[in-house]
């Protein structure tokens, strides 16, 4: 092996480390030491140590333990030069120096008293940065950088905010956690199932920015719909039994699927029924459907999972004339009952009408309208209704509504395109 492939071979082990490990090994420095930047520099350090080391010694058989290893050991130096610390310093030292499995360490006399290994590590840091104590963007923001490994520079353009805006975000949220004392630690039995949620919600939030952005240039940023599918995949391994942890990672994968066809060429917008099926993630939609299946057979319906069976009913119609609108609307008309908010009353609009036809969306859509005001997406499906019951004035006008809200460049264009084809139809007639 000539020597540029084998530092192309050490570049992606550490890159593949680096996705892999990041949030296992801030975890266990954190569990260790208690200092959340500490853990994030010490970390950073290993990964560059690798980089200088692993081309002359080889790549590790087992890189994560290496990785870990080196980072407490970086933790342990930092904590001896500062005299300050010494007490803390004590505590570390008396964690056994068999590096050969981090899993092990650390089984008496840490900072964070544990006794589950090297995988509960990784979910108390899940918890920990989702605590409802902490704002709901800190919580994002802290469980990207943390659990991630995404720098501030990439976070912040993820959310649309300065890097120094982003980097005090964090600096609050790490301060919170110090100085109110927000443990490090899974949460007891009574209060896990409003905690899920709660991790749960941060997950799926970070996904649908991802999914659908807010606002900005692009409809989709991969990257975020990656790292929210690698955390719920992490958190469905640790916590295989709990059917909403499937649920929100079913969904993930039903919906990002269908990225490869939400776009044209041109970066424009398709909608659903126009999309080419062909272009459809196949294997992600297969492992979407099983791991729903697995959370169902749970017998704890909750709604993330009935999100996910409508997502299925979309992909597995062959064509979009195949697809079951009338369950679809049955299943929105259970979500509506546990979660009763605008997006789910719109979307239960739009399957009825596709069921039922536009009349039936429309009455639906006009009592939202009553109820709950201007919701970012209700004025285009309201113009959307109108423009397919002929009623190309009120189209229009819910068209320039629809404009006049943030938006993505794609859906914009979308928007303005659909509202100059009723004048080009008007102009025609």
């Amino acid at each position: 092996m000539t020597a540029q492939s084998t530092s192309e071979a050490v570049r992606a082990a550490v890159r593949d480390a680096y996705r892999e490990e990041w949030g296992r090994i801030v975890a266990t420095v954190i569990r260790l030491t208690g200092d959340w930047d500490l853990a994030e520099e010490c970390a950073q350090d290993a990964f560059a140590l690798a980089l200088e080391s692993w081309p002359r010694d080889g790549v590790p058989r087992r890189p994560a333990a290496w990785l870990t290893t080196t980072a407490r050991n970086r933790a342990v130096d930092r904590l001896r030069r500062s005299a300050v610390e010494t007490a803390r310093l004590q505590e570390v030292a008396t964690l056994s120096d068999d590096g050969a499995d981090p899993g092990n360490a650390g089984t008496g006399g840490t900072a964070f008293p544990h006794h589950s290994g090297i995988a509960d590590d990784r979910l108390r840091l899940i918890f920990t940065c989702c605590h409802p104590a902490l704002a709901l963007e800190a919580r994002v923001a802290l469980t990207l950088r943390t659990l991630a490994g995404l720098t501030t520079a990439e976070i912040a353009r993820a959310f649309l905010v300065s890097e120094a805006t982003m980097a005090k975000r964090l600096v609050r949220a790490k301060r919170k956690i110090r100085h109110a004392g927000i443990p490090y630690r899974v949460p007891p039995a009574h209060l896990l199932p409003e905690r899920v949620h709660g991790v749960l919600g941060v997950l799926y939030l970070m996904f649908n920015e991802g999914h659908t952005a807010s606002a900005g240039p692009n409809l989709v940023r991969q990257g975020l719909c990656d790292e929210a599918i690698r955390l719920a995949r992490t958190l469905a391994r640790l916590m295989p039994d709990e059917p909403e942890v499937l649920g929100v990672l079913a969904l993930m994968l039903l919906h990002h699927a269908r990225r490869g066809a939400r776009l044209d060429h041109a970066g424009d917008l398709v909608t659903l029924e126009r999309q080419d099926r062909s272009r459809w993630d196949r294997a992600a939609i297969n492992e979407g459907l099983a791991v729903l299946d697995a959370a169902m057979r749970l017998a704890r319906p909750g709604p993330y999972q009935l999100q996910a069976a409508i997502a299925a009913c979309h992909a597995s119609a062959p064509r979009a004339e195949n697809t079951d609108w009338t369950r679809i609307a049955a299943l929105y008309q259970r979500l509506a009952g546990l979660v009763p908010s605008p997006v789910v009353q719109v979307n239960r609009a739009v399957a009825v009408a596709m069921a039922q036809g536009p009349a039936a969306g429309l009455r639906l859509v006009d009592e939202l309208v009553a109820d709950a005001g201007t919701y970012r997406l209700l004025p285009a499906v309201r113009a959307d209704l109108l423009r397919r019951l002929g009623r190309r004035g009120e189209a229009a006008a819910s068209y320039r509504e629809a404009l006049a809200l943030p938006a993505t460049e794609p859906e914009r264009r979308y928007l303005a395109r659909r509202l100059a084809e009723l004048s080009d139809e008007a102009t025609t007639t």
